[in-house]
């Protein structure tokens, strides 16, 4: 039977998931629900494509159409994720997809078409989608079961960052709202120079993915210092939106709080701590480094209308270093109420 391809209905969100849970290269961000947070989070169309065979799934695409003035139309796949691109049960099913994306793209006129692949992808033509693999790494490593070995494993010195944080009497506790990590991660990004998500966004995640994340959250005495959002699938930990109060550093909050992610995790029975992205030569890197976590190329390809060329929409441009160095300096305020319109187009 041939493929064919339609836009996910509602009623086939179980099947779609269930493939993406199945298949080798599916992770959280495949998941049909991160249509609706891109909806409700950010207003943006999305196009979540299911390849079908004779009524059964063989291929999934998560795309959403990211369209702003400051920042141009694009589509991708997975906006706000770090992974994404097509899954498929074999090159018949990938090739569907790849045309069906092709079709909708020129059918639109969207300049700009990305695939976020966390590993290089078996079926794509290169020619026809240039990478941008000098920007991402990934770090992902297995985890065991008990907290000995995990503290073990981390290198020397990070480990001693880790018994200074429990030394102090750090505790770590799970918080059943998104307010108190909002209010810390909104520091953390404004003094790195970045704006912040609204505060409705990390609610709209902890509604939807409410039985696949939580949020730990750092306590010096009654003084929260830093907070992360994590995310569960399979058997897998992603600590995502984190960050600390300046404050954080000196008293080893940050070392701590991953600390409690990868034992609360363990404990869970998850197997897998995935660092998430970071940009090479960055701070995050040389942290997560430091842990012992071993850096991985993510495989970001683009597809480009004739004239088109490959965004470049990260705080290493040069272009954007007079604004970092500027919105460090705004009252938090003031951040907080402008960063939300612009983030929603960086995708």
């Amino acid at each position: 039977m041939a493929v064919t391809c339609r836009i996910l209905p509602d009623a086939a969100e179980a099947a779609w998931d269930g493939f993406v849970r199945a298949h080798p290269e599916g992770s959280f961000f495949h998941l049909a629900a991160w249509r609706q947070v891109i909806a409700r989070g950010f207003g943006h169309a999305t196009e979540y494509i299911l390849a079908e065979r004779d009524g059964a799934v063989v291929g999934v695409l998560p795309l959403a159409r990211v369209r702003t003035r400051l920042f141009g139309d694009s589509l991708i796949s997975v906006p706000f994720c770090v992974y994404g691109g097509p899954l498929a049960a074999d090159a018949e099913a990938a090739a569907a997809l790849y045309a069906h994306a092709e079709a909708l793209m020129r059918q639109l006129g969207v300049p700009v078409m990305e695939f976020r692949f966390r590993t290089p992808p078996a079926w794509l033509d290169e020619t026809a989608w240039p990478a941008r693999s000098d920007l991402y790494v990934t770090f992902r490593k297995p985890i065991a079961g008990d907290d000995d070995a995990n503290l073990k494993a981390i290198p020397r010195k990070q480990r001693a960052m880790v018994r200074k944080g429990i030394d102090r009497g750090l505790v770590s506790v799970l918080d059943p709202g998104a307010d108190r990590l909002h209010d810390i991660y909104a520091e953390s990004v404004r003094n790195l120079g970045t704006p912040v998500f609204a505060r409705r966004y990390f609610r709209l995640l902890m509604e939807v993915f409410a039985k696949e994340s939580d949020i730990v959250t750092i306590l010096d005495g009654d003084m929260p210092i830093a907070s992360v959002m994590n995310f569960y699938f399979r058997d897998e930990v992603l600590p995502y939106y984190g960050g600390g109060r300046a404050i954080a550093r000196e008293r080893y909050g940050n070392d701590f709080m991953y600390w409690e992610v990868m034992r609360r995790a363990a404990a869970r029975g998850m197997r897998l701590f995935d660092f998430g992205r970071s940009k090479l030569g960055t701070g995050a890197f040389a942290f997560k480094k430091n842990w012992g976590f071993i850096p991985e190329p993510l495989h970001y390809r683009f597809h480009l209308a004739d004239g088109a060329s490959i965004p470049d929409h990260n705080p290493l441009n040069p272009k954007y270093r007079a604004f970092i160095a500027a919105w460090k300096r705004l009252p938090l305020m003031l951040a907080n109420r402008l960063g939300p319109p612009i983030v929603r187009g960086l995708g």
